[in-house]
């Protein structure tokens, strides 16, 4: 396949983009720019697509490896859904509220709180997550002075000044944790609670500002509806859509070894196979890929992202006779804070959580009546237990279901998954190391850069990033033309196969 030099105002021919990475970042980037017009090539260094999307059979029911659902109150990711014509398989969570494991007891989480900030003290007091001294300390958040906050804090100070460490530990650090695997010490106020950020800032009291903000008063409403959403068959049958539906530029087991600026576009040089000439070039990757790509083009781009940390994790899936727990499992799960002496850090009762999956597991289980539970394990800088074995970490897993719940009995059949540097940490001041990898790579004609450690580990800012830096991309080379990728002999070589 060959294309001839596409000059500035000339849309006859499309301009060749290659997209480094094959995750849901990638996926979707690579869409958008064929919807736009370009050719697309993907370069994915796994041997399969979808990064951190994944889902493989346990008990011979698909079940998700890595996220289960997509926050559905964002239009994003139920749009790529309907565009790929997978409507009728969107599904919602049943009936039934998580929890928190506090203080020895399963708690429910009180109501009135945003990402775990209190904006019903009673219904905090009730819940009994807080001991009477952590509770008493939240409400003197009401007669406080306000805490100034003139530029990024760590979530821990801001909220820990207002409301004291127990909301800390027991209720924003838990929730939080089921996003970044982070540390409220060290997580950014600005990247991590958006909601919160401008409250901090605007506001006295930050209960009063959270109780105001979810009655509709001084804030937007938020879209009615259920709060998440995922597929039948698990939300790894998105990146399963993209992949099937861009089969033929997709390239798995490719990684990319470095990047070569020619006079009128990009070669990209891959490890054991024949370099791409481009026209532009579009790093949905991690960020330390990201930075050894961007070395000796944008160093300052490659400084910052290098200093990126991600967590590590693990996901234990287990399948288990519903008769294994003295009684029936109640709600979708539980948050863990730190302290409380387990190894899991939630645990969901996928088969309660997701109807769809207590019919499948009932449909190819015949006789048996069985429940999914998946626990997850692993927070940023607690290296040492994900250092144990498969078994060993399913072992803990079991135990603390037993602890929590009464479980007795062995699943049925279990799985373990390790997602290792599996989540960027959003550190104070992430917001402007984003602005300045951003415009340092956008300095550089074709050059761009999207995925969940720009504008959000969630699967719909995953895609809204994509979007947005697709668009960017296309424009960028429309405007300014480009050279159909050729060399430095000026010979154009696209390097890419019929």
């Amino acid at each position: 396949m060959t294309h001839t030099i596409w000059e500035a105002g000339d849309m006859s021919e499309a301009p060749h983009v290659v997209v480094v990475g094959g995750g849901v970042s990638g996926l979707t980037a690579a869409h958008r720019l064929r919807g736009l017009g370009a050719t697309v090539t993907v370069v994915e260094s796994a041997d399969r697509p979808g990064g951190k999307l994944r889902a493989s059979p346990v008990a011979g029911v698909p079940m998700d490896a890595g996220a289960e659902a997509v926050l559905a109150r964002r239009p994003e990711a139920l749009d790529l859904f309907s565009e790929l014509g997978l409507d009728d398989r969107v599904v919602h969570p049943g009936p039934g509220s998580a929890a928190v494991y506090s203080r020895g007891r399963v708690r429910p989480l009180p109501g009135g709180q945003l990402m775990g900030v209190p904006g019903d003290l009673r219904a905090l007091a009730r819940s009994g997550v807080l001991s009477w001294t952590g509770t008493l300390r939240a409400g003197l958040d009401l007669v406080r002075p306000r805490t100034p906050v003139p530029g990024d804090v760590s979530v821990a100070a801001y909220v820990g000044a207002r409301m004291g460490h127990e909301v800390v530990d027991r209720l924003v650090e838990p929730l939080l944790g089921g996003v970044y695997a982070g540390r409220a010490d060290r997580l950014s106020l600005d990247s991590t609670l958006p909601q919160i950020a401008p409250m901090a800032r605007r506001d006295r009291s930050l209960s009063r500002a959270v109780h105001t903000s979810l009655r509709g008063r001084g804030a937007a409403p938020t879209k009615a509806g259920p709060v998440f959403a995922s597929l039948r068959g698990g939300v790894a049958e998105l990146v399963g859509a993209l992949a099937e539906r861009h089969a033929a530029d997709l390239r798995t087991g490719t990684r990319a070894g470095s990047l070569e600026r020619l006079p009128g576009g990009w070669r990209v040089h891959l490890d054991g196979g024949e370099p791409i000439a481009c026209d532009g070039v579009l790093l949905a990757c991690p960020a330390p890929d990201a930075s050894r790509l961007l070395d000796g083009h944008a160093p300052g781009a490659a400084r910052d992202l290098g200093g990126v940390r991600y967590a590590d994790m693990a996901l234990v899936t287990l399948v288990l006779p519903a008769d294994a727990f003295p009684r029936p499992l109640t709600g979708t799960g539980f948050l863990v804070p730190a302290g409380e002496g387990l190894t899991v850090k939630a645990a969901t009762f996928s088969s309660n959580k997701w109807p769809w999956l207590a019919e499948a597991l009932a449909a190819a289980n015949p006789g048996d009546d069985l429940v999914a539970v998946r626990c997850s394990i692993g927070r940023f800088g607690d290296d040492a237990v994900l250092e144990r074995s498969d078994e060993e970490l399913e072992a803990a897993a079991r135990e603390d279901l037993a602890r929590v719940t009464g479980m007795t009995g062995r699943p049925v059949e279990s799985r373990v998954t390790r997602w290792n540097h599996g989540l960027p940490q959003y550190a104070v001041g992430h917001a402007d190391l984003v602005t300045r990898v951003r415009t340092d790579v956008h300095r550089i004609r074709g050059l761009g850069v999207c995925g969940a450690v720009y504008g959000g580990v969630g699967i719909p800012a995953c895609i809204a990033d994509a979007d947005q830096q697709a668009e960017r991309l296309f424009g960028d080379l429309s405007t300014n033309g480009h050279g159909g990728g050729q060399d430095a002999a000026g010979t154009n070589q696209q390097g890419v196969n019929p």
